[in-house]
């Protein structure tokens, strides 16, 4: 069905493309959502243009014009710079992420947090089949950004939240989120959410902030942290909060002030009631700094 229906491709119909997001929608969609589905400009947008969740400094950052005019890779640099002391190409960085997430087939990814798309295109060009990737991001700019720079046949753009993802439980192969975690008000929220929607075997990959051991780094960290609205994790939140959902093959890799955590839902996901009591499971506020 994707195939020959492609959603981003600068010359496709604009007819076509809101029949292929529609259908795409239906099939992971809430119920509850879909009657807050509108198309336009090349992407999915779930929210109203009056949504004013409440953003830190780093977010109405990302939700400015000025933001999102600047390339993929400048963009990354900005918002994951003082993240990685020792980063990464861009190249390698994506190649990375794609073997931790074992992209390559007919898979549902999700994006979340997507940003300019860079990423997210970059993943579709793994896939093959009636795979597929959704980079999903509150800004509408960045949406913009996105569709105008970073289409593929694969790829599908949708502005929505990350702290309610409006998919059902475990309809994606694939859940990631980079250089985006630390920014948001509820990370611990999100976390829950992308675990939610990861199906049996699915994969999930995060990177985000570490605060190192140094006492001097970490309170440097902190004081920066504090005054852009940025969080610095320590090195056990993340991994224990994939842990205590259930999650196996829990990994974690750090990098200068970036830590890159990855996981696996088993064969059999747990009950309702199971995962609800371990989703309650309380990170203590002392697990991060600079909120």
């Amino acid at each position: 069905m994707i195939q020959g229906m492609t959603a981003q491709q600068p010359a496709a119909d604009p007819d076509t493309d809101a029949l292929w997001s529609a259908a795409l929608a239906r099939g992971l969609i809430r119920h509850d959502a879909l009657h807050s589905i509108r198309y336009r400009d090349g992407y999915i947008d779930l929210l109203c243009p009056s949504s004013t969740a409440r953003r830190t400094v780093g977010q109405r950052a990302m939700q400015s014009l000025t933001v999102a005019a600047i390339s993929g890779r400048a963009w990354r640099r900005i918002m994951i710079g003082a993240l990685s002391l020792h980063g990464l190409p861009m190249s390698a960085e994506r190649e990375r992420a794609a073997a931790a997430l074992h992209l390559g087939g007919e898979q549902r990814v999700l994006d979340v947090a997507c940003g300019p798309g860079n990423f997210t295109s970059f993943f579709a060009g793994k896939l093959a089949g009636d795979g597929f990737v959704i980079g999903l991001d509150n800004s509408a700019p960045m949406m913009e950004r996105a569709v105008r720079n970073y289409s593929h046949s694969r790829a599908v753009y949708m502005r929505a939240e990350a702290l309610s993802l409006p998919f059902d439980d475990g309809v994606f192969d694939a859940v990631c989120c980079f250089a985006a975690l630390h920014l948001v008000p509820e990370p611990i929220g999100v976390l829950r959410e992308m675990v939610r929607v990861l199906a049996p075997r699915g994969r999930i990959a995060v990177l985000t902030s570490f605060g190192r051991e140094s006492f001097l780094m970490r309170t440097g960290l902190a004081l920066g942290a504090t005054i852009c609205g940025v969080r610095v994790f320590d090195r056990t939140t993340v991994p224990a909060f994939f842990a205590a959902a259930g999650l196996i093959d829990v990994d974690q890799q750090m990098r200068g002030i970036a830590q890159f955590v990855t996981a696996r839902r088993p064969e059999e996901r747990p009950t309702r009631d199971r995962w609800r009591a371990r989703s309650s499971v309380k990170i203590p506020e002392r697990s991060w700094i600079g909120h």
